[in-house]
C-alpha cells in the first residue's frame, strides 16, 4: 500500500516538475508582470470582492451571483487555509526553477497544497455561474488566469492549482445545499379564459401606493401615461384599504372590468382581496421593495402588465385566507406568520445585502431563537409549544427555514411550517440543523402542506403578520387555501401549466 502511494507521489512530482520546466521555458514578455500583478490582486480574494462589489449594485441575478460568490469564497477559504493546508503540508517550488523576473517580491511561506488562490477563483466563478451562466462565462477567463499565475510566478505546483480549483468548484456547487438556486422561470399556473383586454385603461381601476418602494419616486405619472383612461385611486392612510377599495369601486362612474395595483405586497394583498370578492382580474405592477408576488408571477415591470392587459392574458392563482377570532376573513397573497417569523424576515432582509441570503437567514434564525419565548398552541387539535409559525399561500421552496419562491401558484394547499419548542435543546438542535443544511430532517422543524389549518393560541393573544402587515392580536386563527380564487394578468410568454 505504502509502495503504491509512494509511486503515485513520485509520478505526480515528476509531472509537476515537467510542467514547471515547460512554463519556465516560455520567453520573457509583457505577460510576466501581468501575471505577477494578477496574482497579487487576488491575495485575500481582493479581486473577487471587488467584482462582487460591482455586481451587487445591480438587482436580480447579478446581485444574487455576487452574494453567492462571496459566501462560496468564505467557505472555501476556511476549508483550504484552516484544514487542507494544515493536514496536507507541502513544500513550495524551489526559487531556482523559474527565472528571477517571474518571481514574486514577497512569496508566501504557508503550505503549497492546495492553492488557495485557485480555490477561491473557482469557488467564486462556480457560484456566479449558478445564478447567471453568462456572468460565469465572463468571469471564467479571469479565474483561469489567476490560477495559472500561481504556477507562472513559481509559488505553486500545477497539482496544487488543480486540487485547489476542484475544492473551489465543489464548495461553489455545495452552496445549493444551504441556498437553493431560484429558478429563472416564474411559478406555474393554469391559464385563464375570458378576461378583459384593455389598452388605454377604459374600464380599469388603478390603485397606486406612492409610499411603497422608493419614497422619492411616485409611479402615478408613468402609469397614467400607460393607461390614460384608468380611474386612479390612492390609499387613505386613515382608512381600511380593502373597505376603501370597495367604496371607490361602488362609486365608479363606469363599469370596472379589471383592477390594477402598483405597490408593495401589503397593497397588492388588499387589491387582491377586493378583486377576488368581486370577480375582477388583477394586474400587478411591481412598485414595492421586494415584490415577492410579482416575482413569483413573472411580472417584472409595468410594461409586462401593460402587455398582459392589452392581450387579455391571465392565469388562475391561489390565495390564502385567515379568520382571526370572529373578525371578517382576511386574504393574503404570499405569507402569514405568528411568533418570531416576521422578525426573522426583517433581520434577514436587513443583513442580506452584506452577507448573502443564507448567512443572513442563518444569523437571523439564531438571533430570533435566542430572544424568542415559547408559544403554547394547539395546531389542528395537537398541543404544541413552538417558537414561530409560517403559513404560505401555495407550497414554497426551498423546504428549509428561508422559503423564497413558489413552483406553482395554483396547487391548492397551504405551506405550514413551525419550529417546535417542546423538545430538549430545541433551539440548539434547530440552529445546528440550519447551519448544516439539514433542517428539513430535524425533529424540531415541521413542514406540512394541507388545505386548511386551525391554530389556537393558549397563552396571551398574538398579532398575526399578513404579507408584511400586522393584524390585531387574537387567539383563534383559521387558515384556508382558496384554490384559484384570483385571476391575475401575466404576459403570454410566461410559463403556464
Amino acid at each position: 500500500m505504502f509502495k503504491v502511494l509512494g509511486a503515485v507521489r513520485r509520478r505526480v512530482s515528476g509531472v509537476d516538475r515537467l510542467l514547471v520546466h515547460r512554463s519556465a521555458g516560455i520567453p520573457r514578455s509583457v505577460v510576466d508582470p501581468a501575471m505577477r500583478g494578477l496574482s497579487w490582486s487576488a491575495n485575500h480574494s481582493k479581486l473577487w470582492f471587488a467584482l462582487a462589489g460591482g455586481l451587487v449594485l445591480r438587482k436580480g441575478p447579478s446581485r444574487r451571483a455576487a452574494l453567492r460568490g462571496v459566501a462560496a469564497i468564505g467557505a472555501t477559504s476556511a476549508v483550504t487555509n484552516l484544514l487542507a493546508k494544515r493536514l496536507l503540508p507541502r513544500r513550495r517550488p524551489a526559487t531556482d526553477l523559474l527565472p528571477r523576473h517571474r518571481r514574486l517580491i514577497s512569496p508566501p511561506v504557508s503550505s503549497s497544497f492546495p492553492s488557495g488562490h485557485a480555490a477561491s477563483a473557482a469557488a467564486f466563478t462556480t457560484a456566479v455561474a449558478l445564478e447567471s451562466p453568462l456572468l460565469g462565462a465572463a468571469v471564467l477567463p479571469v479565474a483561469a488566469a489567476v490560477a495559472y499565475s500561481r504556477v507562472h510566478t513559481g509559488v505553486h505546483w500545477p497539482t496544487d492549482v488543480a486540487f485547489g480549483a476542484a475544492i473551489g468548484c465543489g464548495l461553489g456547487l455545495a452552496t445549493r445545499w444551504w441556498w437553493p438556486v431560484r429558478p429563472a422561470a416564474p411559478g406555474l399556473a393554469r391559464p385563464s379564459e375570458h378576461v378583459a383586454a384593455l389598452t388605454d385603461g377604459h374600464g380599469l381601476a388603478l390603485l397606486v401606493n406612492p409610499s411603497s418602494g422608493d419614497a422619492d419616486h411616485d409611479p402615478s405619472a408613468a402609469l397614467t401615461d400607460l393607461w390614460p383612461a384608468a380611474k386612479v385611486l390612492h390609499p387613505d392612510p386613515e382608512a381600511d384599504l380593502v373597505e376603501q377599495l370597495h367604496r371607490e369601486l361602488d362609486a365608479a362612474g363606469e363599469p370596472i372590468r379589471a383592477l390594477a395595483v402598483a405597490g408593495g405586497d401589503g397593497t397588492v394583498a388588499a387589491a387582491a382581496s377586493a378583486a377576488a370578492v368581486r370577480g375582477l382580474p388583477l394586474a400587478v405592477v411591481p412598485a414595492g421593495t421586494l415584490n415577492h408576488f410579482a416575482r413569483d408571477l413573472g411580472v417584472t415591470s409595468a410594461q409586462d402588465s401593460a402587455r398582459a392587459l392589452a392581450a387579455g392574458s391571465a392565469v388562475h392563482v391561489d390565495l390564502g385566507s385567515v379568520t382571526v377570532d370572529d373578525r371578517p376573513e382576511r386574504w393574503f397573497v404570499n405569507t402569514a406568520s405568528l411568533g418570531g417569523y416576521p422578525d426573522l424576515v426583517r433581520l434577514r432582509e436587513k443583513w442580506e445585502p452584506r452577507w448573502g441570503r443564507w448567512p443572513a437567514a442563518a444569523a437571523a434564525l439564531v438571533r430570533v431563537l435566542a430572544e424568542a419565548e415559547p408559544i403554547e398552541v394547539r395546531i389542528d387539535g395537537t398541543h404544541r409549544k413552538i417558537w414561530l409559525l409560517f403559513v404560505g399561500a401555495s407550497g414554497y421552496q426551498p423546504k428549509g427555514f428561508a422559503p423564497t419562491w413558489r413552483p406553482r401558484l395554483d396547487d391548492g394547499v397551504l405551506d405550514i411550517r413551525y419550529i417546535r419548542a417542546d423538545l430538549p435543546l430545541s433551539r440548539v438542535r434547530c440552529t445546528f440543523a440550519a447551519l448544516t443544511g439539514a433542517l428539513f430532517n430535524s425533529r424540531t422543524y415541521v413542514q406540512q402542506e394541507q388545505e386548511s389549518a386551525h391554530v389556537e393560541v393558549l397563552s396571551e393573544p398574538l398579532a398575526l403578520a399578513c404579507d408584511g402587515e400586522v393584524v390585531e392580536p387574537g387567539r383563534n386563527f383559521r387558515f384556508t387555501s382558496r384554490d384559484e380564487a384570483l385571476r391575475v394578468y401575466r404576459p403570454e410568454n410566461s410559463v403556464t401549466s
